[in-house]
């Protein structure tokens, strides 16, 4: 991480907080703003559908995970095809809550979250070998959105 080490230590810590508010306070406030109402309430559910109170902080931790990945990234290759991914995934992440919910298209956020998932691996082969904490803080992102992403197909096919 040549570039990594010829930013001051200030700088970095600064860029850090800024990713950190940035995904988080977006995530957030998508949170907040689509919030599962009447409509999700009715929905046939799997089984294995968590409580609404999970979601919170899983994702509030996923989204500082994914803060620092992407300003590990930003910090050593701010124009390369990994931070692109990165942005794109993000991209994404904030589009699936505003379709599902405050749409009410099920359906259309499928087709979203499998093209997330699909950002999520390509952000992990892309930084494994350059940036393996990069790659491993998106593991339990890839995860939770495959997961995410059963849950959403569910309710498609039980709709």
């Amino acid at each position: 991480m040549a570039e990594h080490h010829t930013v001051p230590s200030m700088t970095r810590t600064f860029i850090l907080a800024l990713f950190i508010a940035a995904v988080l306070g977006g995530g957030l406030l998508i949170g907040a703003t689509n919030v599962p109402g009447g409509w999700y309430a009715t929905l046939n559910k799997p089984p294995f559908n968590p409580p609404n109170w999970v979601f919170a902080p899983i994702w509030s931790v996923l989204y500082i995970m994914i803060a620092i990945a992407g300003w590990r990234v930003w910090m050593r290759e701010r124009g390369g095809t990994p931070m692109a991914i990165w942005f794109v995934q993000l991209g994404l992440n904030f589009l699936w809550p505003p379709i599902f919910f405050g749409l009410q298209r099920p359906g259309a956020a499928l087709i979203v979250i499998a093209a997330l998932l699909v950002t999520i691996a390509m952000f992990i082969v892309q930084t494994c070998d350059n940036d393996r904490v990069s790659a491993w803080l998106f593991t339990p992102y890839a995860a939770w959105v495959a997961f995410a992403a059963v849950l959403n197909m569910s309710i498609v096919m039980l709709n």
